[in-house]
């Protein structure tokens, strides 16, 4: 089988590579148990170093990393040194903080002494997606790697050239042979890898559908997963905001990445007050929006990242559209080569609108009117996701009080959701679980052991 590299705004196939094969897959799996041995013993420093030098390369090579999402997937190029940069700053923030967040901690108990350390568990299978192809890698690998876990990469079938630089940066940086390691493979090899005895662990950021199969898999075999899956994320506007100023804000948390991130803001709940005004600023920013080649550094907004996606997009829209749905700006496809669609503002929902249950992947907004904040709450939980919100309000203590009352793993106050390697980022309900950066990040795929000395010898 074959993986092909194809550029979303062109069509044009970039590579081709063979997929690798149950014997080379077997290799791989029995070089990261050989490497674990040795790795896991490595003094934080040593990893550190590595982790350090594989930022410095990243910042060296910025304009070719950033070529590769840009052919591979298509993030417009600004967006895309703007993700290799983050990739080197997670790498340093662990370098430098993970032997802290792992060292033992004293426990008093009836012991002479007692403490609860934090050991490294084996290899951990990284199952990736396409959509941030350096970011998602690398806050799941800085962790697992500075805690002395070995990883193999499952990287999405669109971005292998993506995958391979990975690697490559990290064995430039001095990474020993088999810690971490790209496997090209198809998503039908990986309940195979997740039931062999080498696999300890596996993090998936992807699909409901695929963290699903994943956590049956490695359920069955009683192995760790952290599964961060698909968001609806809704963006809560209330009465007292500047209303072209969170419009534009609207415009930048919806389209981010041509509007491919599950953190995204897909429903925009607007107080009745403003909700007209706010529909007309919005699809102002929203129809301004420069749609085309993602090399051109004036470009906000590329193509999807494969044909499918529009298909599945422009379904979405239609549906919507015969639910009663009013397109204030775009709705269409854009015909010619590449896979571009119109940013997009659809209103006059109600709560069943095909887009405001499902996950729309694509520079698509969904605007639904809500009476107050108890409203606006009820709409922003009555998903069946939960990983990001955000709520607007010109008195932040207004808006702020509702932060508990919101069914997510973060929430944004007057700010756009986004990760950030201190804080820990993850979801609720069919979003997924587990945690990943900060501290908590890098305890998930670690035995928490306890050490109890007793007062003899």
């Amino acid at each position: 089988m074959a993986i092909e590299s194809i550029n979303p705004a062109t069509g044009e196939l970039l590579e081709r590579f063979d997929a690798h094969d149950a014997d080379q897959v077997e290799r791989a799996l029995e070089r990261s148990q050989e490497a674990f041995a040795s790795w896991r013993t490595t003094p934080f420093a040593e990893r550190a170093g590595v982790l350090r030098r594989t930022a410095a390369l990243i910042r060296e090579e910025l304009a070719t990393h950033a070529a590769h999402m840009v052919r591979e997937m298509g993030k417009p190029v600004i967006q895309a040194e703007a993700e290799a940069e983050k990739c080197a700053w997670v790498a340093e923030y662990y370098a430098e903080h993970a032997e802290g967040f792992l060292s033992a901690e004293p426990v008093e108990t009836d012991a002479a002494r007692s403490y609860v350390r934090f050991d490294p568990i084996g290899t951990v299978l990284a199952v990736m997606p396409w959509n941030f192809p350096y970011w998602q890698v690398f806050r799941a690998l800085a962790p697992a790697l500075m805690a002395g876990n070995t990883m193999l990469l499952k990287h999405a079938s669109n971005v292998p050239r993506c995958a391979l630089e990975i690697e490559s940066l990290l064995v430039r940086a001095g990474l020993p042979d088999g810690v971490f390691q790209t496997l090209l493979v198809g998503a039908g090899a990986v309940a195979g890898i997740v039931e062999h005895p080498a696999v300890r662990a596996a993090t998936l950021t992807g699909s409901d559908p695929a963290g699903r199969a994943l956590a049956q898999t490695a359920g069955r075999h009683l192995k760790k997963t952290v599964l961060e899956l698909g968001g609806s994320d809704p963006f809560i506007v209330l009465d007292d905001v500047d209303v072209d100023a969170v419009a534009r804000q609207a415009t930048t948390g919806r389209t981010i990445n041509s509007g491919q991130s599950c953190i995204a803001a897909k429903r925009f709940l607007v107080h009745e007050a403003v909700a007209e005004r706010f529909a007309e600023a919005f699809a102002r920013e929203l129809s301004a929006l420069r749609v085309g080649d993602p090399t051109q550094r004036d470009t906000d907004v590329g193509p999807l990242a494969r044909p499918d996606l529009v298909d599945e997009l422009d379904d979405q829209v239609r549906r919507a559209l015969a639910a009663g749905a009013e397109a204030r700006c775009g709705g269409r496809r854009i015909e010619g080569p590449g896979c571009f669609y119109e940013p997009t503002l659809l209103t006059e929902l109600d709560r069943t609108n095909p887009v405001a249950v499902e996950e729309t992947f694509g520079p698509v907004a969904a605007l639904l009117r809500v009476a107050d904040e108890e409203e606006a709450l009820e709409v922003a939980n009555d998903s069946e996701f939960g990983l990001g919100a955000s709520v607007w309000s010109g008195d932040r203590a207004r808006a702020e009080a509702l932060a508990p009352r919101i069914e997510s793993g973060h929430v944004s106050i007057n700010g756009i959701v986004k990760s950030d390697p201190r804080l820990p980022f993850g979801g609720v309900k069919n979003s997924g679980y587990g945690r990943e950066l900060a501290s908590f990040g890098v305890r998930e795929f670690v035995n928490v052991k306890s050490v109890w000395i007793g007062p003899g010898g």
